[in-house]
């Protein structure tokens, strides 16, 4: 029979995420998807402690932050369209309250600064090799925030320049925790807005400077979640209605790749487990009082304590407080 799609093998990795695996994630709206999914999941995870990120400058100086346990004050906000926010974080930051914005940013940051330290896992996805330099502060922001376009100059930065600043941000957390894999990814959303032959160009120089780092460190892996969409999934039916992102299906297929080269088989049991409990949890309930619900929700209250008296590391109670609705 003829295949008609393009198909290729990925090689298991050594390295195993499990449920004592501390994961933090980092970068665009890809990382997002993964991260939030395990989150969603129970794995102990901390997903984008600046908010989605997608240059690699910007991600190195994440890093950089939660090494340094970086503390935000007033003079690194602006106030624009009625709004406190920073330009080295995402909008889910800003606040008409000054307080309320840097109390968010700090509470993240002193949260992933101390989970960053014996974490076992960082999940870097990145986006753009595109940078945008804030004129008036001279120096290259995370988000510009909808900001005039005249506020900002556009640069690229060359694979030389990529490979530096991430290789610094890397030397500095193998110095805090050695054990720390690196997974490295370039996101398949594609940047349209820079038109097709610069987000060519912008994905051409991740790829070879992550290729670079790959080569300098024994800790850094690369998972091809581009490949996977560029060249498994190629047809618009695998894309959202904006023929940019990925739709839903294909999030999960390539994190079902993702999950089948870095988890154990026991793992994803127990994963799809919960996940079977959580998309129950779900569930609208119209009438709860019936009996018939009374009996869907003690059985999965029984799953849930079956998989408490397994695993007790996992903490379900939020999940399990669900249903009890």
């Amino acid at each position: 029979m003829t295949d008609y799609r393009t198909t290729f093998n990925l090689q298991n990795s050594n390295e195993k995420i499990s449920y004592f695996s501390k994961c933090l994630f980092i970068g665009s709206c890809f990382t997002e998807n993964m991260g939030n999914f395990l989150h969603e999941m129970r794995f102990p995870v901390v997903v984008n402690p600046t908010g989605i990120i997608y240059n690699p400058y910007s991600i190195s100086q994440c890093i950089d932050f939660l090494i340094n346990k970086r503390i935000f004050s007033d003079d690194d906000l602006i106030f624009y369209n009625e709004k406190y926010l920073s330009l080295l974080h995402h909008s889910r930051f800003s606040n008409p309250d000054k307080q309320v914005c840097l109390n968010k940013i700090n509470t993240e940051m002193e949260k992933a600064s101390c989970f960053i330290k014996d974490a076992q896992f960082l999940f870097i996805t990145l986006g753009t090799s595109f940078v945008y330099y804030h004129k008036e502060k001279n120096g290259i922001v995370a988000n510009c925030h909808k900001l005039p376009s005249a506020t900002f100059h556009k640069t690229l930065m060359s694979a030389a320049e990529i490979t530096n600043n991430l290789s610094n941000a890397i030397l500095s957390l193998n110095k805090l925790n050695p054990q720390i894999k690196i997974i490295f990814t370039i996101s398949p959303v594609r940047h349209w807005k820079e038109g097709a032959v610069n987000n060519q160009l912008s994905k051409s120089t991740l790829l070879v400077a992550v290729h670079e780092i790959i080569k300098k460190f024994n800790n850094c892996i690369y998972f091809p979640a581009y490949e996977l969409m560029m060249d498994d999934l190629r047809d618009y039916r695998f894309y959202a209605d904006d023929m940019i992102h990925p739709s839903a299906l294909a999030i999960e297929y390539i994190r079902d790749k993702f999950t089948s080269i870095f988890m154990e088989n026991g793992t994803i049991s127990l994963m799809n487990r919960i996940k079977k409990i959580v998309i129950a949890s779900q569930h609208k309930v119209f009438y709860s009082n019936t009996l018939e619900y009374q009996k869907f929700q003690q059985s999965f209250i029984k799953q849930i304590e079956e998989i408490e008296k397994e695993a007790p590391y996992i903490n379900l109670k939020q999940l399990k407080d669900l249903f009890f609705r």
